[in-house]
């Protein structure tokens, strides 16, 4: 598992990642709600002192309409109703001089002042000028501005909690299998090729990304040991022919025996059986760069199969097997002297696990949206454990002990069936024979 101290930093920096992310909405959220919020209460509070103040003309009026005059008039209801709102209020008459004033109207500032006519029966008989100070309506806007903030400073605060929790537990989640494959990966390639990511908990994508990790270190493990048995056979096959090859020559060298012809043909037999072992490993890195090296046209693979059947029509007669033909015309856009390659390798490993008196049966035609190439044996068909194997390089089971071979040739076919953007099929019954199918785009007209 993932080390704390690996894991550690990626979380926390993701977690603050997400906590940006979250601070960053909720002060969006935050300036828009307040801007919206704070035009609201202006509105209100400029309405509540324009109505505080018509009431202020209206009580004036009231006080100047029961003496006829400024003189005798009782303005203390007027200055008590401007109190209790936490505003001072001044009253002049129609020349524009002071009947009376609260005592703190001169210390409040001008700009929190508005006035108001004082009408009696239709008549100007005055004017009222009303200024609210910072406890009263004058300062309700700004204490709704203030606790308004207030909230909102804390409920960001509580957003960047939660949003920290949520962050840390989610980036946790997130970074520990990252860093376990990290770490993984850093084993294989210091050399230790038996490290598995194993069971990961986290999201299913990263568990997917384990799942094909491990799926890509047992085709690894599996390809190193094809090629420490490939090192392996290949020694045990050059050894035979090689010290054939040297005890004959020394023998000849020393005199013990005389270069008769019997005994050149023998070295001749152990050359040619190197050569075959040379020719096949050629053959299979050919195929293997055969993506780019192909020559590509437009041909008939029935008249491909054709020509590879008549080539070995000999050795299947020499066997004793009846090689049998449904060709049908299709066309393909393919590399003809691979294709005749493919034809060759899959009607010559028919032929080697097909018993004399048997038969082996070659199909080409059109398949729904595809070009179809068959190859049906009644040989000794492929146990169901081998079945998956039989594609791997120099894989032979256990039914080609015995028979001559390399065990390349279904691999050359695979990796040139897949050059053409093929693909293939094999089914076989133990006893009872074997069928490969490789399906091939047709050609466009």
């Amino acid at each position: 598992m993932a080390s704390p101290g690996v894991a550690g930093p990626v979380a926390l920096r993701l977690a603050l990642a997400f906590v940006g992310v979250a601070l960053a909405a909720v002060a969006l959220l935050a300036g828009l709600t307040a801007a919206s919020v704070a035009a609201d209460v202006s509105r209100l509070v400029t309405r509540q002192q324009a109505d505080m103040t018509r009431a202020v003309a209206v009580a004036a009026g009231a006080a100047w309409a029961r003496s006829d005059s400024w003189a005798g008039a009782d303005l203390s209801p007027v200055l008590d109703l401007a109190a209790r709102v936490g505003a001072d209020v001044q009253v002049r008459d129609r020349a524009g001089l002071p009947v009376r004033s609260s005592e703190g109207f001169s210390g409040l500032p001008a700009a929190r002042e508005r006035r108001e006519a004082v009408d009696v029966r239709g008549e100007r008989a005055g004017l009222v000028m009303v200024r609210f100070s910072g406890s009263g309506l004058g300062g309700a806007d700004e204490a709704l501005r203030a606790g308004l903030w207030r909230a909102i400073a804390g409920a960001a605060g509580l957003a960047a909690l939660l949003a920290l929790l949520v962050a840390l537990a989610v980036s946790r989640r997130i970074t520990s299998p990252v860093a376990q494959l990290t770490q993984v990966a850093k084993a294989m390639g210091g050399g230790d090729r038996q490290v598995r990511a194993g069971d990961v908990r986290g999201p299913a994508e990263l568990r997917d990304l384990a799942l094909a990790f491990d799926q890509m270190a047992e085709s690894l493990a599996r390809q190193e040991k094809v090629r420490r048995n490939l090192v392996a056979d290949v020694a045990h096959e050059l050894r035979t022919p090689v010290a054939v090859l040297q005890a004959g020559h020394e023998a000849l060298l020393d005199g013990i025996t005389e270069p008769t012809p019997r005994q050149l043909a023998s070295l001749r037999d152990e050359v040619l059986r190197l050569a075959r072992m040379v020719d096949d490993l050629q053959r299979l890195a050919s195929a293997e760069a055969a993506a780019l090296q192909l020559t590509l046209i437009a041909c008939d693979l029935a008249d491909v199969a054709a020509t590879a059947a008549d080539r070995l029509a000999g050795a299947f007669r020499a066997a004793g097997v009846r090689l049998q033909r449904r060709l049908s015309a299709v066309q393909v856009t393919a590399d003809p002297g691979r294709l005749d390659e493919v034809i060759t390798n899959l009607l010559t490993n028919a032929l080697k696990f097909t018993p004399a008196g048997g038969s082996v049966l070659l199909e080409t035609g059109p398949h729904e949206q595809q070009a179809r190439l068959r190859v049906t044996d009644t040989g000794t068909g492929i146990p169901p454990d081998e079945l998956p194997r039989i594609f791997d390089r120099f894989y032979r089971g256990q039914q080609a002990a015995g028979i001559a071979g390399s065990g390349i040739g279904l691999t050359v076919v695979t990796e040139l069936v897949h050059a053409h953007h093929g693909q293939l099929n094999v089914t076989s019954t133990p006893g009872r024979g074997t069928q490969i199918t490789v399906t091939l785009p047709r050609a466009r007209r």
